[in-house]
């Protein structure tokens, strides 16, 4: 079973999982920990993470610690198209606890900066 938890911190956080026959305290950790790991991907052409600029739709934490993410790119011919979802599921499975991460690249909806966090606003200079 997957559900989703919705991170109440900002409008624009993707769907996290919840729900499951996990205690909700260990879904808590997950989710904090998961968060943090895709807080250090970086597309390297912005200065700021791919969770702040809003390019994480969707994670999903299953009963058996398997993780699915639904994530897009600023920009389909982006030019790390082929290694960004790599790199996230290399983050993700770095995770205590996690046992698998699959990563489904989508691009509907088409990214814009309204799924910008605040913190990417400023570092980007785009209000």
């Amino acid at each position: 079973m997957t559900d989703s938890v919705a991170d109440d911190l900002k409008p624009n956080a993707p769907a996290m999982g919840k729900g499951t026959a996990l205690p909700p305290e260990e879904i808590d950790r997950l989710t904090d920990d998961i968060v943090a790991a895709l807080k250090t991907v970086y597309d390297p052409e912005i200065p700021s993470d791919i969770y702040e600029l809003g390019l994480i739709y969707r994670v999903d934490i299953a009963d058996d610690r398997q993780i699915t993410i639904d994530m897009t790119l600023t920009a389909p011919g982006c030019p790390v198209a082929g290694e960004m979802p790599g790199w996230v599921e290399n983050a993700v499975s770095t995770v205590q606890g996690v046992a698998g991460v699959t990563v489904n690249m989508t691009f509907d909806p088409p990214w814009d900066q309204s799924r910008m966090s605040d913190e990417a606003r400023v570092a980007l200079d785009m209000w």
